[in-house]
């Protein structure tokens, strides 16, 4: 046995084991739900772009993000150096902590999937699947990699000298993911039909099933990030579920009130919202904080989403809606909530730490927004001009499961290892044309 394995804690190892795979679940979870959102002509588009993103993001992040991300900082707090690229110098003994850091590795690549696959709800129904191919890469490298750096990279600027507090991921995961969607879906503009046909979402027992598997692996997420199986683990785990239900019953109250009505849709969405806003805050709030966090996520986040019909964004999946507003609501609300006992120092406005920590909060959620919408708004033109973002009319109207993947969700006749495709499918695309 080495000297760095002697340090390696079992339950620790074991937990994150455990954690990392519930993340990793995640992925599959939020096809099923934006799956379940979309019409019927482009659900398995829909699965695709969500689990392509898992090999894209795999490669990048073994190759070069891990040690951008979490190297030693080379860039004043920007960005980490190349001298763990390929994961070159990491074996079975090095350590991160109290775990092997091949396994904290392999943690931290799973949020960076989901946050990828997270984007692709604000374009769905209208983007290349050719085009997702490179930009996922290219975004991963340029967007999410630094910011990871800057809030949990060894010498990052927002951790180490900003000093905001973002125990899970509201910044590099929820705020940036959002504020991509938002640029993203402005670069290809809305689908055909946006504000006049309903768009309403073809299978809601689906989206069910994915906020259930997103709420599962969501404890890996949250109570994971404690990188052990300990007291911060199991307040995060207990935070993580008790923001999730406020969330949704906030966001059904508001559904009562506004339509008369509550719907499975928003019981789903209010569950993801408050999961959302407590990711950053589940290690740094109280119960009550969490409580709070998760019913004003619920609350605004169920108002948010349709504020791409005022200002004529077409946010398909309400990426930013509820990843973006909820993100930048469990952000700011540290600055409130946060308390010394979760916190080992840091306390919030309402615990007696004055304004001071909702400014960093603050500054903190401004520049990743910013800096997440602006670069990923330039690369969406780039590849917008060189390869085309955009699928063509033809291929939105007739839907992106049987023009690009030459298959559909609801017919087994189709193309496949070579088979020609049905003539049901055909009937049934072009009398999808024809409506549209």
């Amino acid at each position: 046995m080495t000297l760095a394995a002697a340090h390696v804690n079992t339950g620790d190892t074991a937990w994150l084991l455990a954690a990392t795979a519930l993340v990793l679940l995640m992925t599959p979870g939020l096809a099923l739900f934006y799956g379940g959102m979309v019409r019927t002509k482009s659900v398995l588009n829909m699965l695709m772009m969500s689990f392509v993103s898992i090999a894209l993001v795999t490669v990048v992040w073994l190759a070069a993000g891990y040690s951008l991300a979490f190297g030693d900082d080379i860039g004043g707090g920007l960005i980490g150096g190349l001298h763990q690229a390929g994961m070159r110098g990491l074996g079975p003994g090095s350590v991160h902590g109290t775990v092997p850091t091949v396994l904290f590795a392999t943690f931290q690549l799973t949020f960076a999937i989901i946050t990828a696959a997270l984007v692709s709800g604000a374009v769905a129904d209208r983007t290349k699947f050719s085009a997702w191919l490179v930009f996922v890469p290219l975004w991963t490298l340029l967007v999410y990699v630094p910011v990871t750096h800057w809030v949990w990279g060894p010498g990052g600027w927002i951790l180490d000298k900003l000093g905001a507090l973002d125990f899970a991921g509201g910044l590099p995961v929820e705020i940036t993911s959002g504020a991509s969607g938002l640029a993203l879906c402005l670069v290809l503009g809305p689908r055909l039909g946006f504000k006049k046909d309903s768009m309403r979402p073809h299978n809601l027992p689906m989206v069910v099933l994915g906020a259930g598997l997103l709420w599962f692996g969501w404890f890996g997420f949250n109570a994971g990030s404690a990188l052990g199986a300990n007291g911060l683990a199991a307040a995060a785990f207990l935070n993580t579920l008790a923001a999730g239900c406020t969330g949704l019953l906030g966001w059904l109250f508001v559904e009562q009130k506004r339509d008369g009505h509550p719907t499975t849709l928003g019981a789903a969405s209010g569950a993801v919202a408050g999961l959302v806003a407590i990711t950053p805050s589940c290690g740094t709030v109280s119960l009550l904080g969490a409580l709070v966090v998760g019913l004003a996520a619920g609350v605004v986040c169920s108002y948010a989403v349709g504020w791409k019909f005022k200002l004529n964004y077409d946010d398909s999946l309400d990426v930013v809606g509820v990843h973006l507003v909820g993100g930048i609501i469990g952000t700011l609300l540290i600055g409130l909530f946060a308390e010394r006992a979760m916190t080992g120092g840091a306390e919030g406005l309402f615990y007696g730490g004055g304004l001071a920590p909702l400014g960093r909060q603050l500054l903190a959620v401004v520049v990743v927004a910013g800096y997440a919408f602006t670069v990923t708004y330039g690369l969406g033109k780039l590849l917008d001009k060189v390869l085309g973002l955009r699928a063509s009319e033809e291929q939105e109207y007739t839907g992106l499961d049987l023009t690009v993947h030459a298959e559909t969700a609801y017919d087994h006749g189709v193309l496949g290892h070579g088979a020609p495709v049905s003539s049901s499918v055909l009937s049934s695309a072009q009398k999808v044309k024809s409506q549209a």
